[in-house]
């Protein structure tokens, strides 16, 4: 039963960016605590739900603005719910391999939506499959070092509060070829989701 258990959660321990992967795991993306365990983080109000690291990375991306992105997943992302991706720049005089992401830095840049069949049944992009969905890094985002954070959250215990399950990382990444956009608006982790959120909330025969 164990076992069984520790298959049915995942982490996304290398980023792929154009195609070319990370030579191995943990490389540029930040360990996170459930490397062994796999298992999500259930409380979005919890510290853990910025990065859920355990060390910090030894080596940074370099991410050409307009790339696509995705992660290697350590297991099956057999769960339902969407992947989203978020972007904090690191701020002047910080190093991207050991700041925190504190402040209200991060901004959305993808997130997934479901297919809906006639039974009204959701598919959601990736799910079952051993990668995470594509995103792009926008071409207007500023050149410079971010923490590339990517979630998927699980929603097949959704039916109540803290019922669904957040699984992420965060990337050091730096990007080259930037525009001169100004990305927004900014979101704190934690403190952009409540277990209350719709999405985060639901009944089960929506997301079966």
């Amino acid at each position: 039963m164990a076992v069984t258990a520790v298959q049915a959660h995942y982490t996304f321990p290398r980023l792929v960016i154009n195609g070319n992967s990370d030579a191995a795991d943990w490389t540029t993306t930040r360990r996170t605590k459930n490397a062994d365990s796999k298992q999500g983080i259930e409380n979005p109000t919890s510290a853990d739900i910025r990065c859920y690291q355990s060390s910090n990375a030894a080596s940074v991306a370099t991410v050409p603005a307009g790339a696509t992105i995705h992660y290697v997943s350590s297991q099956q992302v057999n769960h339902p719910g969407p992947t989203q991706y978020y972007l904090a720049k690191v701020p002047t005089g910080a190093d991207v391999k050991t700041w925190d992401g504190s402040g209200a830095v991060w901004f959305k840049i993808s997130t997934t939506m479901p297919k809906v069949d006639a039974q009204k049944q959701m598919t959601w992009p990736g799910q079952n499959g051993y990668i995470t969905s594509n995103a792009t890094i926008p071409k207007s985002v500023p050149s410079g070092d971010y923490l590339l954070r990517v979630e998927q959250i699980a929603l097949h215990l959704a039916m109540k509060a803290n019922g669904a399950q957040f699984y992420l990382a965060c990337s050091q990444i730096t990007i080259t070829g930037g525009g001169s956009g100004s990305p927004g608006p900014m979101v704190t982790f934690p403190g952009a989701y409540k277990s209350s959120d719709p999405g985060e909330l639901r009944r089960w025969e929506e997301v079966g």
